[in-house]
């Protein structure tokens, strides 16, 4: 069993400056002897790299799997949902910055080895893990490590990420996910690089290398920002390269942002900006568009593509009802539906729950 303390990190090479480079994610660091990355989790020890994180979390969840966003990926399900510290993006708006942005210690006070993550997620009911509240691609051999663990046990692993990932690590990272929600932060380079700190390119790198080169089902979600990412421009321009690039049928999701961390001056999103973002995106041929954060059956419901009939209505993360079964096929037209389902019991509600792991 891998140390719950500290592991030997991957993807980097040495310069010939002496220094060391991080060929994790585009933020390229090149580190000198007791430095850390931009992530703050990836450290130059001696003559290596180390993840600092591994085997210790910022603490553990069971979550409603639409949680993460996921609505095609067995809905009403459970997941047991963990991050650990630190971040390789700069979001001035990001919702989870008491974790993406906190230093190891502050936070980190769970911890669990792979293995024992699997087991606890068995024994809780739970269908699969995600890794989430902090970016997986900083602690990749973690959640790998995890993913192999979960599948070993027969459950799912779920990445929720912002997919700012060099390729050779992408390849080995989505090869172990079943399931991502990718964030696509926006649809311009000035907002990438002025609000994130990173760029756009990249991550329409990875959109397109889950959609045409995995077996990896992903959805996407945009957190519309009042002034910065919602105008009808930005939106028409982004939904129409999805249906082009992606297909109609990979479900996106227009989210509710409220001001936290270094943007407490932008007012709230307003619940029609959320549904006029869904109606251009309609309009544009995307078959699944979702509005989050909000109380909006209308905008939660799973509609089929092709006879038009509700068959998975929601309430923000509660399954209301859901008429798929393991076919995902329409039960009034026998179109399918894109997705992972499974016969529909009883869903596992919107509450939350906190648990505790030993390592």
């Amino acid at each position: 069993m891998t140390s719950v303390e500290a592991t030997a990190g991957r993807w980097w090479h040495r310069l010939d400056d002496g220094r060391i480079q991080c060929d994790l994610c585009p933020r390229d660091c090149r580190l000198h002897e007791g430095q850390r990355g931009m992530c703050f989790v990836r450290q130059r020890v001696g003559d290596a790299m180390v993840l600092t994180t591994y085997g210790r979390s910022s603490g553990f969840c069971i979550d409603p799997i639409e949680k993460k966003p996921l609505n095609h990926f067995f809905p009403g399900s459970s997941v047991l949902s963990f991050g650990t510290a630190g971040c390789n993006l700069a979001c001035k708006f990001c919702q989870n910055w008491d974790i993406s942005k906190s230093r190891e210690t502050d936070r980190l006070t769970d911890a669990a080895s792979p293995e024992r993550i699997a087991e606890a997620a068995r024994a809780s009911g739970a269908s699969s893990v995600a890794f989430t509240y902090n970016d997986p691609v900083i602690f990749a051999e973690y959640a790998m490590d995890t993913a192999d663990a979960c599948h070993a046990l027969g459950l799912h692993s779920v990445a929720v990420t912002a997919g700012y990932m060099h390729a050779a690590p992408r390849r080995e990272f989505y090869a172990r996910m079943d399931a991502a929600n990718v964030d696509l932060k926006g649809f311009t380079e000035s907002f990438y690089f002025q609000q994130t700190g990173a760029h756009l390119a990249p991550v329409l790198d990875t959109l397109q290398y889950l959609r045409h080169e995995t077996d990896c089902w992903f959805e996407i979600t945009t957190l519309l920002i009042p002034g910065h990412n919602d105008s009808d421009a930005e939106i028409d321009a982004m939904t129409r390269w999805i249906a082009d690039r992606l297909g109609p049928d990979v479900p996106l999701h227009f989210t509710a942002f409220h001001p936290d961390y270094r943007m407490l001056d932008v007012e709230p999103t307003p619940p029609a900006t959320l549904t006029r973002a869904r109606a251009i995106a309609l309009g544009n041929g995307l078959h699944h568009v979702y509005t989050g954060n909000v109380h909006d059956v209308e905008g939660g419901t799973t509609l089929c593509p092709v006879c038009h009939a509700a068959l998975v209505r929601r309430d923000w993360y509660l399954v209301l009802d859901c008429q798929l079964d393991a076919s995902g096929e329409c039960p009034h037209c026998g179109t399918r539906i894109a997705g992972r389902f499974e016969a529909f019991a009883r869903g596992f509600g919107r509450r939350r729950i906190p648990v505790r792991l030993a390592a």
